[in-house]
């Protein structure tokens, strides 16, 4: 199968893609290497291969959320650009 510049031309259009006349062959060109390497794909034997979705088999791998008393409060403070009441001011976000 190759494949034509019309055809190019109205993926083009169904993509909204503005393509050039020059860049057309260029297109064609990646597109069929696309469909070939498709081939290639679809003609290896999968017959006695599992399926797998990843290589690793990790399941839930997230720490325990705890709480963790920190015990300087004023060594953190001193990266604020500013502060009060013991803590971090920001500027108004709403």
């Amino acid at each position: 199968m190759v494949v034509s510049r019309e055809e190019i031309l109205h993926i083009a259009k169904l993509a909204d893609l503005n393509i050039k006349d020059e860049e057309i062959d260029e297109y064609a060109k990646n597109l069929q290497d696309i469909l070939n390497f498709v081939d290639i794909l679809n003609s290896v034997d999968t017959e006695n291969v599992e399926e797998s979705i990843g290589i690793a088999n990790n399941t839930n791998v997230f720490r325990k959320d705890e709480i963790k008393e920190f015990g300087n409060r004023d060594i953190l403070l001193q990266n604020a650009p500013e502060q009060e009441d013991g803590m971090f001011k920001i500027p108004k976000v709403i």
